[in-house]
């Protein structure tokens, strides 16, 4: 991560960006409470992140700096793991400000101060591209309320609006207690339990939407050459163009599968499929999947002007790497 040049600021709006054609005014909308998600109980097994604490546990020596294990520089707790993310997202910010000319704001469902911030207006009127990041654990329980789907459904009546949802993984979705171990082994992240359950609030987006996609499972994908195995394109329906120059994304051990629930042809295109790593049972393999839909696109139809497109939010945090292939698809997803 490069050296900023300014110093860093906090508990100020936003400063409006103005329209310029052909520049792209990207935002992130991160659906989670901090304060519920840091908030969580460490004693808890399920359904919260880590701590810093755990992260720093199991990756050591990678967190051991000062910077990282002063309790006097950087929170211990959940706050930390959360704040780990924040520090992932910058290098995608600072992409997307290179390429566009403007800077790319984050917001919160409900920040660290407790601020609430609905999907409104505020958020969209300078926007043209919005990621939203479903990273919000159902048992927080957010909720998307009927004003926000309107106004992302005006939203995409938009000219050339685009909406990219990352809705997280669904790790240990059933009762079974066996199964549950089974999907965890699977991933083999000891850091993510048993069950961990995410995006409430998107899966409520999509419905009002008519979305027909469920994020399910946290599988982990095959590699080659230590690191991700290239996906399988269908390059055919890309005819916008996604995924020119654009072979692989980044590696992570729970990735979650983009189940299209239609028949209908032609609504949603799965435009990259991710192989599994067979070699770990899984029920979804066991089923007899060898990929996972990983990367969808919703074309303007029915009235919506705007794209509507599906990559998860690891996608773009510097946390799992990344190469030449993968800032190619930052700079395809805000420019085209």
């Amino acid at each position: 991560m490069r050296e900023v040049t300014t110093a860093r600021t906090y508990n100020q709006h936003h400063v409006p960006r103005a329209f310029a054609p052909g520049r792209r005014r990207v935002s992130v909308y991160v659906s989670w409470s901090y304060p519920a998600e840091a908030g969580r109980d460490p004693a808890a097994l399920d359904n919260r992140f880590s701590t810093m604490t755990e992260v720093r546990r199991v990756a050591w020596p990678a967190y051991e700096d000062a910077q990282w294990s002063d309790p006097g520089r950087f929170q211990q707790g959940i706050a930390g793991s959360l704040e780990l993310f924040f520090r992932a997202w910058l290098p995608f910010q600072e992409f997307v400000q290179s390429v566009t000319g403007h800077p790319v704001p984050v917001y919160q469902r409900v920040d660290q101060a407790g601020v609430r911030t609905p999907l409104d207006e505020r958020v969209l009127a300078d926007t043209d591209t919005l990621f939203v990041f479903g990273l919000d654990h159902m048992v927080t329980g957010q909720e998307a309320e009927a004003g926000e789907v309107e106004a992302l459904r005006a939203f995409l009546g938009r000219e050339d609006a685009r909406l990219v949802l990352g809705p997280h993984h669904d790790v240990g979705a059933g009762d079974d207690l066996a199964v549950r171990d089974v999907e965890y082994r699977h991933h083999g992240d000891p850091l993510v339990p048993r069950q961990q359950r995410f995006a409430g609030y998107l899966r409520g987006v999509m419905h009002g939407l008519g979305v027909p996609v469920e994020n399910r499972y946290g599988l982990r994908p095959a590699t080659q050459r230590n690191r991700i195995a290239p996906f399988s394109a269908s390059r055919d329906l890309d005819v916008r163009g996604w995924l020119e120059g654009v072979t692989h994304f980044n590696f992570h051990q729970h990735l979650p599968h983009y189940a299209v629930t239609t028949d209908e042809p032609g609504l949603v295109h799965v435009l990259a499929r991710q192989p599994i790593d067979t070699a770990r049972p899984h029920p979804f393999t066991d089923a007899g999947n060898t990929t996972f839909n990983m990367f969808l696109w919703m074309p303007p139809g029915g009235g919506r002007a705007g794209d509507i497109l599906l990559a998860d939010s690891t996608i773009f945090s510097s946390l799992f790497g990344g190469d030449e292939s993968l800032r190619t698809f930052w700079r395809n997803l805000v420019t085209r």
